[in-house]
This record gives structure tokens, C-alpha cells and sequence, in this order.
């Protein structure tokens, strides 16, 4: 099947694999492919032969997200979309200004922190309410177990999750062998996972840990700031095993500080909470 796709440098143009045709665009019902990166306004469609193919939308905007299967037609020298086909669900955030689609007919999202830099638990806790919105699974994981204090503080803090039934695991991905990953593989297996949280929780590391053909670039945090620096700068997938889809893939996406939730109306946001849910209706003042 398809091979790891590793990120192009940014100093060139990613490479078109699909043979060039002549004339003008030709598609038809069987070219259908399935996005495995964005890029600016151009995404990566593996094809059903195993080719890659770098497509650009048809139109201003671009509708296809990591995830989605597409339909695509091609010219003399570059691929088009000229489709999304229905999807099982999308996973976005959505603030005054802007939408911000992170990927498409995802199983399950790997809700990635570490001890240091100190998460926020108001974005974790809007990104598992637009998680339950959308009717997806999520792990928690919790990095950098070897950072002992730190991590135990942080630990804590998430027990009202796990209090609520959120599965939270944790991980040390600098010891060896790595603490947790085993208990996190079983998690990953035979889905389709995206990997989202802050920058400096270590996604990076954890890609590069679970396919390590991949080996993605990473950064110290910044400390002074006590954030994260963004090394993933592309939305991309990678089979667990390039030889076996079915086996699973995570999605690596880049790291976020902010996670509106303008989609749900506010009306319903007690819905998605489950220490809130359980109690709507009873209360005396209700009318």
C-alpha cells in the first residue's frame, strides 16, 4: 500500500507522483482518494493505486481536510478536488473571526498534554465539549510522567475528568523503554486518531515514538513564556503500519492556544458536559 508520508521541505515544491495527462481535467466515479495532508490551500490525495497526488481545490476555498474522501480529476500537470464525499463527522473550532477544520471520519482524538508547559484546563475542557458535539471518542494522555512533581500536579488536576468517565492515561516519553505507550498502543489500534493539544505537549515526540520512519522535527518549549513553540506546521496522517491500513493512523495536527466554540449554541452546551448533563431538568427554577 502507501508508503510513510514524510513532510516536504518547505525550501521546495512538493513533488507530484501521479502520472501527467494531457488536455483538459478528466475525472470520473472511480478517482477517489483519500486526503492524508494539508498545506496552504493544496492537499495530498493517496489514490486507490497507492499514488500521491498534490491536488488544489476547485474554487477559492478549500473544503478537503485531512480525513476526507474526495473525488479528483487531473489536468496536464496537477490534480483537482473536485468533490468531498460525504463525511462520518468533522472535528473543528470555530471563534468570532474564523473556522478551523482539524480533520474528518476520525474514531477517536488523542487529547495530548505534558507537565510542562501547564496546560489549560479551559481549553481542554472545550475541546472535549466539541469532541461529545460531534459524537467522538477521546483519551486523554498526560506526558512527561519522568518530570515527578510536575507531573503529579498536573495528574490531579485531571481527576475531575476522570471523575466524569474521560479515559486519561500516562506517558514518559523520554525514559527507556517509553512509560505508557504499551497502554496507549491499544488505544490507537485499528483507528483513525488525531493527535491535538498545545504546542510543547510533545506530539512530535510521540510521532516520531510510535512510526519512527517518520522522525518529525522538534522544539525545547519556551520556557520564559511557559508555551509551546509550533513545529508541526501541516495537518498530515501516517499509518501506524504502512504495510496494514486497517491496523490504524493518527493524525498529527499543529499545536492551538485557543478553541472557540461559537458552532454550539449556547443553549446546548450543558449537553456536552457530562457533570452538567446528568442534572439538566431537575433543577427547581427550571420552567
Amino acid at each position: 500500500m502507501a508508503q510513510v508520508r514524510v513532510l516536504p521541505s518547505r525550501a521546495t515544491k512538493p513533488r507530484n507522483t501521479a502520472k501527467k495527462s494531457s488536455g483538459e481535467a478528466t475525472v470520473s466515479q472511480d478517482a477517489t482518494g483519500l486526503v492524508i495532508e494539508t498545506f496552504g490551500r493544496h492537499v495530498t490525495v493517496l489514490t486507490a493505486d497507492g499514488q500521491q497526488l498534490i491536488c488544489h481545490p476547485r474554487g477559492k476555498k478549500n473544503l478537503a481536510v485531512v480525513g476526507d474522501r474526495v473525488q479528483w480529476s487531473t489536468t496536464a500537470d496537477q490534480g483537482t478536488i473536485e468533490k468531498v464525499l460525504p463525511r462520518d463527522n468533522l472535528f473543528f473550532r470555530q471563534d468570532e473571526m474564523r473556522t478551523k477544520s482539524f480533520a474528518a471520519n476520525l474514531d477517536h482524538i488523542l487529547i495530548f498534554l505534558g507537565a510542562e508547559p501547564e496546560f489549560s484546563e479551559m481549553q481542554l475542557s472545550r475541546a472535549l465539549i466539541a469532541a461529545e458535539a460531534t459524537g467522538i471518542n477521546v483519551t486523554i494522555a498526560l506526558n512527561k510522567r519522568d518530570l515527578t512533581a510536575l507531573h503529579a500536579r498536573s495528574w490531579a488536576r485531571l481527576q475531575p475528568y476522570r471523575d466524569m468517565g474521560v479515559d486519561v492515561v500516562g506517558l514518559s516519553l523520554v525514559t527507556e523503554p517509553p512509560t505508557g505507550i504499551d497502554e496507549l498502543n491499544e488505544r490507537l489500534r485499528g483507528r483513525t486518531t488525531l493527535v491535538l493539544g498545545p504546542s510543547g505537549a510533545g506530539k512530535s515526540t510521540l510521532i516520531n515514538h510510535l512510526i519512527p520512519a517518520v522522525d518529525l522535527r522538534t522544539q525545547e518549549i519556551s520556557r520564559a513564556l511557559n508555551s509551546g513553540k509550533h513545529t508541526t506546521t501541516n495537518t498530515t496522517l501516517y499509518w501506524l503500519n504502512p504495510g496494514s491500513p486497517d491496523d490504524g493512523a493518527v493524525i498529527d495536527s499543529p499545536g492551538f492556544q485557543e478553541f472557540g466554540l461559537h458552532h454550539i449554541p449556547p443553549e446546548k452546551l450543558a449537553t456536552y458536559m457530562p457533570d452538567l448533563a446528568t442534572h439538566l431538568g431537575h433543577c427547581k427554577f427550571h420552567i
